[in-house]
């Protein structure tokens, strides 16, 4: 990984009608960062992450990323946006992952398969490859789309609430995961409410209150933010 996953953020403003959901948000999410961002319920953090998509129009602002533009951003949506009713097997929702390499036309190639295949044992899944999404418990679908991004490559990863609803097993399988992203040197970015889980496993840090309130290092942030 190089200096195009940086991510930076240009006086990012984001309206829902007369709603301001940010306001005025600058800064640089450095390469190869793991970054938490945290705030309070209505703080701007899921805005925040579909403005570094591009999934929502800005109000105001820039965002400057290498990596999206090179179609090198993935985002995973909190698990309750997630419609586990369409009718896809572990291994389809996985190998979606790599839909560049096959489009809209095409079957994945066997060789996407393994890659898939792969992906699900990484994060535990070898055994439930075929079985329907539906069927899977909150844990074991977020296992799936951690393998979808793990397929999908991506130079920066944006995570949204992404320990969620999912038990203590799976929470350790995931943060192995992004703990492994980040030893890549691929920028990692989440939303988290957790803090003990934000101090034991993120250096970085980002509060949010629809402005930016403190940003840096956890071990300087947080506590100055708790004071």
């Amino acid at each position: 990984m190089n200096s195009d996953t940086s991510l930076q953020l240009d006086g990012v403003t984001v309206r829902y009608g007369h709603r301001v959901a940010l306001e005025a948000v600058s800064g640089v999410f450095e390469p190869g960062s793991l970054t938490a961002v945290v705030g309070d319920n209505g703080a701007g953090k899921s805005s925040l992450l579909m403005a570094m998509a591009g999934t929502v129009r800005l109000a105001g602002g820039a965002v400057i990323c290498a990596a999206r533009r090179q179609g090198r951003l993935a985002l995973l949506p909190q698990l309750a946006t997630i419609d586990s009713t369409f009718p896809l097997t572990v291994a389809e929702l996985v190998a979606l992952g790599g839909w560049r390499d096959f489009g809209a036309f095409r079957a994945a190639s066997a060789a996407l398969r393994a890659r898939a295949a792969a992906a699900a044992a990484t994060v535990g899944l070898a055994e439930r490859l075929y079985r329907r999404v539906g069927e899977l418990s909150a844990g074991e679908l977020q296992r799936a789309l951690f393998a979808r991004l793990i397929l999908q490559d991506a130079a920066v990863i944006l995570l949204d609430e992404p320990f969620t609803a999912v038990d203590a097993a799976t929470t350790a399988a995931l943060i192995h995961q992004l703990r492994r992203w980040h030893e890549e040197g691929r920028t990692v970015i989440a939303v988290l409410h957790d803090l003990a889980v934000v101090r034991a496993c993120f250096p970085q840090t980002l509060v949010l209150a629809r402005r930016c309130l403190a940003w840096g290092a956890t071990e300087v942030v947080l506590p100055a933010i708790a004071a």
